[in-house]
């Protein structure tokens, strides 16, 4: 990749058999007409992601969670290789379907949603929907009443990034059979059942639970007289470089085997931070330092240095906030001698603003660059630009081993995928 101006309205750089991301980002950084952070997305990354989610859970179908990251490149790969989509807002839907995205690949996957957003539902034929209490029973019976509804029920996990129960979800017990009935009074159509263990899972025997829930459920909307026939497992999986979906896929494959034997039930997933996290990596620049001495005792011993760079908590780092991400710096340049206790500051004016509490690090000085790994995830959509400091560029490479990757449904899928290269 030659990088001649940085402010080019770039789309996906085909990477040659000698590069590799990591060498963009040293390009960019070392160009001398960067100062502002910026992002690279491997699109590769985001493609071999799906080769995986379909080898280890083969009857399930990605649904993919807008919300997690909303950026163009990434929703147009994931529509170009026939990736479905769980849209929250009538904005999310309207992202979709720009991209010439059917409507059978949307799922309306808020229980709460505004009446103004049933109505654009309506309006563009997007009829699957999820609800969890009687409230939208009633609101959906008056505004959209041929929707196809999937019951939402609660079931958390234990251990999760982000808890979703407290907000979201029917009891599975107590609550979903009397919503079941109600829907059957207003002569709704409850088609399946969904749930989400929360964002961020970290315990995989949480989904046999669930599964075992829906199972119930499916049964007893059948003998209340619906036909359900889909089956929505969620969120939760992990997508950091260097974690691995094995242990859920087996939980799933299990639980589906033991409890949807038979193939007349679609199920369907809607993984976020499974296809992005690791696909974005942050590179930001050191452009303010401060030393902090011991005491007026020892005024030459340094005890710690603060670093201040071009990103923070109000931009790409709000993760730190709003997802309990953990971040780990890794110097662009590689350092040596001591180890010095450190911390990473944003570029606002606002105390709060920290990246990193307390990390060891080779001294280094202005203009220095700082990467961060796994940034795909609850960073861009969630950025804003308080202060006035810009939301990082996001600059899309792909390597050419992607192209010898086969895991196209059909040719329409490869055609589609092939299309995206041509806007280059």
């Amino acid at each position: 990749m030659k990088v001649t101006n940085v402010n080019l309205d770039e789309r996906i750089h085909v990477l040659k058999s000698t590069s590799t991301f990591m060498s963009v980002i040293k390009e960019i950084a070392e160009s001398g007409m960067q100062e502002e952070a910026f992002y690279v997305l491997d699109v590769g990354d985001i493609v071999r992601k799906h080769q995986i989610w379909k080898e280890k859970l083969p009857r399930v179908h990605p649904f993919y969670a807008v919300k997690c990251n909303d950026s163009l490149p990434v929703l147009e790969v994931l529509a170009a290789i026939g990736v479905g989509f769980d849209c929250a807002s009538k904005n999310e839907i309207n992202k979709v379907l720009d991209l010439g995205v059917d409507t059978d690949r949307i799922i309306f996957a808020n229980p709460a949603k505004p009446s103004s957003h049933i109505r654009h539902a309506e309006s563009v034929g997007v009829r699957l929907m999820t609800v969890d209490n009687e409230s939208e029973l009633y609101k959906i019976k008056r505004i959209f009443p041929s929707a196809k509804i999937v019951l939402r029920i609660r079931c958390d996990s234990e251990l999760a990034q982000c808890q979703l129960g407290m907000k979201f979800g029917c009891d599975p017990v107590y609550d979903a059979p009397t919503l079941l009935r109600l829907a059957k009074v207003l002569d709704l159509d409850v088609i399946g059942i969904s749930f989400h263990v929360g964002s961020g899972c970290q315990d995989p025997p949480v989904y046999n639970r669930a599964i075992a829930h829906s199972r119930t459920l499916f049964d007893l909307a059948t003998d209340i007289g619906f036909k359900p026939y889909l089956l929505d497992l969620g969120g939760g999986y992990p997508g950091d470089r260097g974690t691995s979906i094995d242990v859920f896929a087996d939980v799933i494959n299990d639980s589906l085997d033991q409890y949807f034997p038979s193939d007349d039930v679609h199920v369907i997933a809607e993984p976020g931070r499974f296809y992005v996290a690791s696909a974005f990596t942050l590179a930001t620049c050191i452009h303010s330092k401060r030393v902090v001495r011991a005491n007026v005792n020892d005024p030459d011993k340094v005890t710690h240095h603060m670093y201040y760079i071009n990103d923070g908590v109000y931009g790409s780092f709000n993760c730190l906030l709003y997802d309990h991400q953990h971040v780990t710096p890794i110097p662009l340049r590689p350092g040596s001698g001591k180890l010095v206790p450190s911390s990473i500051w944003g570029p606002t004016c606002d105390g709060l603003d920290q990246v990193v509490d307390n990390v060891m690090l080779h001294e280094m000085e202005l203009g220095d660059w700082i990467i961060f790994e796994n940034m795909g995830a609850y960073t861009l959509p969630v950025a804003s630009p308080f202060n006035g400091f810009p939301i990082p560029k996001v600059h899309v490479v792909a390597d050419e081993s992607m192209w010898y990757v086969n895991f196209y449904d059909n040719m329409f899928e490869r055609n589609n995928f092939t299309s995206i290269f041509l806007k280059i």
